[in-house]
């Protein structure tokens, strides 16, 4: 199990930003589950994220699809609309998760997360309408938003010594590794099955991880030291640390703005450009592989030169892909490499978001300092609806992009000032 490591004193973290211990401090236990190592705990966590992507990016490949059912009666605002409650579940679950986990320990609520979204994909699997398709992503997104918080805040508790960027980055390339997943399994199962075994194949993999999750013993309850503040949000805003929680607010709400808009509709966007359907989930496929190249690439160096500085490049290539495809590039060549920059930008930059807030704030508050940063990403929930709108006033796919193009600039802004705030903290 993990070693020990140093606790800042409490007045210390009240009055600065605190770098956290590398590795959580095990706990004397009466769980007879068998105990696994460091490195499998953050392999299962990686497997969790790898279903919550899944979960979360299969609808963007199935909205085609929904809009051409006409049973379901869906237009692309109300598609946006279906799509964005889902980070709107993300926004609760992940906030309430990472209180909850550094209180009563995080693979409990991990479990119930799990728990969460695979109910929402059996619900998604067998709607009939707009309403009920809208009550199984915002379920699901409880469950989504819990586990990404949970899963992170315990890989950064079993992470390696200056090895934080890296673990995160293993954690969260689940995600699109999990909507890869989506991309590779609707090529084959969208045009002979339809949409709905797309939710079912995402609700028995989910079976199975938290088979897993329930099965063996990850971590123990996080201390909390002799005179700090139990966890909290407000445990997040004394003296200094206010600004860097707002700081994250204001870096991560733009960035996943422009992430899950282009999730939702960068199938559709490519299709409504006049290429085929499978061609279209390609280009949705190199977005995502675009992110997990980009992470592993980034991880080092945000070990080394630190998160906050390394996310200004990762928000920067974001607004160059972007603004390629805005300008209506269509040599296949390029278009691929402003896709891949768009996704290298998009995840991996809420990566190192994640990854600084494990460093600035202290152990007994990182699941809370990681809930609050995916919360406060799950702003961007509108991104969505807002694509959804653009689309339906007749701006069209150029229209989309010019869209999410403003919000990542918007994005690149605030993380250098955010850089410039930590530079002495990371």
């Amino acid at each position: 199990q993990a070693g020990s490591a140093l606790e800042p004193a409490p007045d210390a973290l009240e009055g600065t930003v605190v770098t956290a211990p590398d590795v959580v401090t095990p706990h004397t236990s009466t769980d007879r589950r068998r105990r696994v190592s460091n490195a499998a705990v953050i392999a299962i966590c990686a497997l969790v994220t790898v279903m919550e992507g899944y979960n979360l990016i299969v609808y963007g490949a199935v909205v085609p699809l929904l809009l051409a059912d006409r049973g379901l009666g869906i237009g692309p605002g109300t598609a946006g609309i279906v799509g964005s409650l889902v980070y709107v579940g993300m926004l609760v679950g992940a906030l309430s998760a990472g209180v909850l986990g550094d209180r009563l320990g995080r693979q409990p609520v991990l479990a119930v997360s799990v728990s969460l979204f695979l109910l929402g994909a059996v619900w998604a699997a067998v709607a009939g309408g707009a309403v009920g398709l809208g009550g199984a992503r915002l379920l699901a997104g409880l469950g989504v938003g819990g586990a990404v918080s949970s899963a992170l805040a315990m890989a950064r508790d079993h992470a390696p010594r200056h090895r934080s960027s890296l673990t995160v980055t293993i954690t969260m390339a689940g995600i699109p590794v999990g909507g890869t997943l989506a991309a590779l399994v609707g090529m084959y199962v969208l045009p002979r099955f339809g949409w709905r075994p797309m939710f079912a194949v995402g609700a028995v993999l989910t079976a199975l991880i938290l088979l897993v999750v329930l099965a063996v013993r990850l971590g123990e309850r996080p201390s909390v030291p002799a005179g700090a503040r139990r966890a909290s949000l407000g445990a997040l805003f004394t003296r200094r640390r206010a600004l860097v929680a707002l700081l994250i607010t204001a870096a991560a709400a733009p960035n996943m703005f422009t992430w899950f808009g282009l999730n939702t509709w960068m199938t559709e966007a490519m299709a409504q450009l006049d290429y085929p359907l499978t061609s279209a989930l390609l280009f949705a496929m190199t977005l995502t592989l675009g992110a997990i190249a980009g992470s592993f690439l980034t991880a080092g160096w945000a070990d080394r030169w630190g998160p906050a500085k390394v996310g200004v490049v990762t928000a920067a290539c974001t607004v160059a892909g972007l603004g390629g495809i805005a300008l209506g590039i269509r040599w296949t060549p390029l278009l691929v490499l402003c896709i891949a920059l768009m996704g290298m930008g998009g995840h991996t930059t809420i990566n190192l978001i994640n990854s600084a807030a494990s460093i600035l704030f202290p152990e007994h508050l990182r699941g809370t300092a990681i809930g609050w940063t995916n919360s406060s990403s799950y702003l961007g929930a509108i991104g969505p609806a807002m694509g959804g709108l653009v689309l339906s006033a007749g701006f069209g796919p150029y229209g989309v992009f010019a869209l999410y193009g403003a919000s990542a600039l918007v994005c690149l802004v605030i993380m250098t000032c955010f850089a410039v705030r930590t530079r002495h903290e990371l």
